[in-house]
């Protein structure tokens, strides 16, 4: 099953929406955070990015969310440093939306593009 990775500045931020979007998905789907700086701080590690990469993926791919420009820095220098072939995707997507939208579609078994266009997709998503 394809897994996600939610990335933030902010370990809270991360660690809650994972909250949210493990009552969605359920118990199948992996999602893991990679929230805050290596010393605990707002901002992004690659360290801990890559570590939650590792956690989410069991062989079907891995989905990313990040939250603001230089977390998105981030995740691309570790995907590029992994030589990951399309197997790991950043999406650009909201992130809220985006991974509820993502964590639906995974739970269905579906592969890692369409679980990556369903974050995707979550962009135009109305609230009323």
């Amino acid at each position: 099953m394809v897994g996600i990775v939610l990335v933030s500045h902010s370990a809270a931020l991360a660690d809650g929406l994972a909250e949210i979007v493990g009552q969605v998905a359920g118990d199948e789907v992996r999602i893991e955070t990679a929230g805050g700086s290596s010393d605990s701080r707002l901002g992004t590690s690659g360290d801990r990015v890559e570590q939650a990469l590792a956690r989410a993926d069991t062989g079907d791919g891995v989905v990313v969310l990040a939250d603001l420009g230089s977390s998105i820095l981030v995740v691309r220098h570790v995907l590029d440093y992994l030589g990951v072939n399309g197997r790991i995707r950043l999406v650009d997507a909201p992130m809220v939306e985006g991974a509820i939208a993502a964590a639906v579609v995974a739970s269905s078994g579906a592969s890692v593009a369409d679980v990556a266009l369903a974050a995707e997709s979550a962009r135009d998503a109305r609230k009323f």
